[in-house]
């Protein structure tokens, strides 16, 4: 009976987030098959040349303005020709709802410090303010950063690609975006996201290349993905709650990773994300929870579940004492973590296959790690073992290798989740 219970809760908990956001998916689908019908502006009925050397920017910004007057309308960037456009912002402020950009063309970004000028821009399409918009399409987003990642200076701020503030009810699907010189595809405080039947392609050494990256975002379903970046496919940071992301291929890359969280002191807050069906090869990382020393706040009811690993480095990770500079400052105050679990990862790892390094202050507690099988690639090389440090939690068979150092029970110094300074 016992055992039933456990289970029962264990399901329960796997599926919350899925549960509530298949509802959410459901009314996604419908809105975007509402979209359709609406007015047509293409963008070469104003002037866009696509050619890939006239500048097309303010031709899109002309055919974006009629647009946004009109509801359900849709603007087009036609298939076959290839348009230059340097950095713009295209505002929902006194737009209509439900319009769509449809592009089946290739959008370029310049390459010419003078289109960026010496400081440069955050991002090189920013598409904000808006309520119950699409991007759909066969087309691609090429932002050829590769004269970013080298030691030619472009501009102080390497831009992200596209990126999303202050919307709500966004989707983006059937196109690719390639080669950015930052962040591929970037939510800021945005609410009601659908990410699908989307590729991301960059090679495994570009820079800060992050897939899709999360922040202060809710209600975001991801799904039938590809990502093949130079660092997270997908990064989940601070504000994120109700995700979830399914059927994925992951890799080059450095896996699917919440944090990193409570840079410089701040106080990070991440809840109810599920991870699950995904394919991941080729990466620095599998799973991963990544935090600052010297945060706070909390991360729980995380699922990582059902994920295939090829030759990943480090498929299971928590870090708590993350740093990215050559040296870090030590300091006691963490980002909690809490109430995380590991179901059904399998595959070969070429490092280590568990890494659960939490904070003397504020140890990691109910990890639950079940049905995991992870395999050197190639036996007989030497590989370190798993590896714990203050991980609190219960182990569920089987357990290949064997973590015989995450400890069971509470630790001496356990915390509330009311210390943690996050709202319910």
């Amino acid at each position: 009976m016992t055992h039933l219970l456990i289970k029962m809760i264990g399901f329960s908990l796997k599926n919350l987030t899925f549960v509530l956001l298949t509802a959410s998916f459901i009314w996604f689908s419908n809105a975007a098959n509402s979209q359709s019908g609406g007015s047509i502006f293409n963008v070469l009925d104003y002037g866009a040349k696509g050619d890939g050397l006239s500048d097309d920017k303010k031709a899109f910004e002309a055919a974006w303005a009629d647009a946004c007057k009109v509801t359900t309308s849709t603007m087009v960037v036609p298939s076959g020709y290839r348009f230059l456009v340097g950095p713009t912002s295209f505002s929902g402020s006194n737009c209509q709802r439900n319009i769509s950009f449809q592009v089946d063309g290739t959008i370029l970004a310049p390459t010419s410090s003078s289109a960026w000028g010496s400081s440069g821009v955050g991002q090189w399409i920013e598409f904000t303010q808006l309520l119950g918009f699409t991007i759909k399409g066969k087309g691609t987003f090429d932002g050829r950063g590769s004269v970013w990642w080298t030691n030619r200076q472009v501009a102080k701020t390497k831009p992200m690609a596209l990126r999303f503030s202050s919307s709500y009810k966004v989707t983006v699907t059937g196109i690719t975006i390639q080669n950015s010189p930052q962040f591929h595809l970037t939510f800021e405080d945005c609410d009601g996201v659908l990410v699908h039947h989307f590729s991301i392609s960059s090679p495994g050494d570009s820079p800060n290349t992050d897939g899709i990256h999360l922040h202060n975002t809710k209600n975001v379903i991801i799904h039938h993905t590809n990502l093949s970046c130079g660092d997270d496919c997908i990064s989940i940071q601070t504000g994120c709650k109700n995700v979830l992301v399914h059927n994925v291929n992951c890799g080059p890359g450095h896996g699917i990773s919440i944090g990193s969280l409570g840079i410089d002191g701040t106080t990070a807050c991440v809840s109810n994300i599920t991870v699950r069906d995904i394919n991941i090869h080729g990466t620095m990382t599998g799973v991963r929870i990544k935090t600052w020393q010297g945060g706070a706040g909390l991360v729980e009811g995380v699922v990582f579940s059902d994920i295939q690993v090829s030759e990943v480095e480090y498929p299971i990770m928590i870090d708590q004492y993350y740093c990215d500079h050559s040296r870090c400052k030590n300091d006691t105050s963490a980002v909690s973590i809490a109430n995380i679990m590991f179901e059904n990862i399998q595959g070969t790892y070429t490092v280590q296959p568990v890494h659960l390094s939490c904070s003397d202050s504020k140890p990691c507690m109910d990890l639950k790690l079940t049905d995991i099988q992870l395999k050197p690639k190639q036996e007989g090389y030497h590989m370190h073992k798993p590896f714990c440090w203050k991980a609190f939690g219960k182990l569920n068979a089987p357990i290949i290798p064997e973590v015989d150092c995450l400890q069971e029970g509470n630790p001496l110094n356990s915390w509330g989740y009311n210390d943690a300074q996050c709202a319910a």
